[in-house]
């Protein structure tokens, strides 16, 4: 099984360092790294090029002109071009655990797309974690709330069975799927443009094509940087998008990715 690990990106080139060097720690590498970039600028690409020499493996920045907020069709770009099976994706302001990606590896299901869980940096420590360039945390971390949420017991995860359904503890910024399982639904809807549901609306498709769920809980761990929400000016109407996708047991977008293909 060959597997990719996709970040999406957009001019945060301080949290995409500390992502790279979370990635540096992890017990175990992806084949190959996807940057999903909706139009940053030259300083992305910097510290892209920068750790492009710190790896044995293949980076690929995919960048798209800044038109607004646009990751679904950033995505599905990087998503048609990657040559793995099975991809683990992540948001541009997330820190990955050590195990991060040997957690989704060891629970790949078949038929079956992984969330995981999301520990959230406090908005005061958030200084604190780029000057001290802070990647690893506990539950004696002052710098994150939900400290539980940190603990890693694989044991413990096992209590946690794959669904059917669609659930309200999922999160876009950790999940993970088959590459032709998000091809099967023709992967993100691109009439998603605006912050919001771009995420939730792809696995609900997923999950109306019976491809079934299953929550990392005490394993898959990401922290989240805490920074001000983008604009939610097109909440209303992507919000409408998904409830047609549940209401009408939507399967496939016709905006999709299969331009790409």
């Amino acid at each position: 099984m060959r597997t990719a690990l996709l970040i999406s990106t957009y001019n945060w080139p301080q949290a995409l360092k500390l992502i790279f060097d979370s990635i540096q720690q992890q017990s175990m590498l992806p084949q190959e790294i996807l940057i999903a970039d909706d139009g940053s600028s030259e300083d992305t690409k910097k510290v892209i090029d920068k750790f492009k020499s710190q790896f044995n493996i293949p980076i690929h920045h995919f960048w798209q002109e800044d038109k607004g907020f646009r990751k679904a069709k950033i995505l599905n770009i990087a998503i048609a071009k990657s040559t793995a099976d099975y991809i683990i994706q992540v948001d541009g302001d997330c820190i990955l655990h050590p195990h991060f990606i040997k957690d989704h590896v060891n629970n790949v299901m078949e038929n079956a797309y992984l969330y995981g869980t999301r520990v959230n940096i406090l908005p005061q420590y958030v200084d604190e974690v780029f000057e001290r360039k802070l990647t690893s945390f506990s539950i004696f971390s002052n710098q994150i709330k939900n400290k539980t949420r940190t603990l890693h017991i694989p044991l413990l995860s096992r209590l946690y069975r794959a669904k059917t359904k669609f659930s309200d503890k999922f999160r876009g910024c950790n999940v993970s799927y088959w590459r032709s399982d998000v091809l099967k639904v023709n992967g993100y809807n691109e009439d998603f443009e605006g912050w919001g549901r771009e995420d939730s609306d792809l696995v609900i498709r997923m999950s109306n094509a019976k491809i079934n769920s299953k929550r990392l809980r005490y394993i898959g761990i990401v922290y989240h940087i805490f920074h001000k929400i983008n604009s939610k000016s097109n909440l209303d109407l992507n919000d409408r998008i998904q409830q047609e996708s549940i209401a009408s047991q939507n399967i496939r977008c016709k905006n999709g990715i299969d331009k790409y293909l």
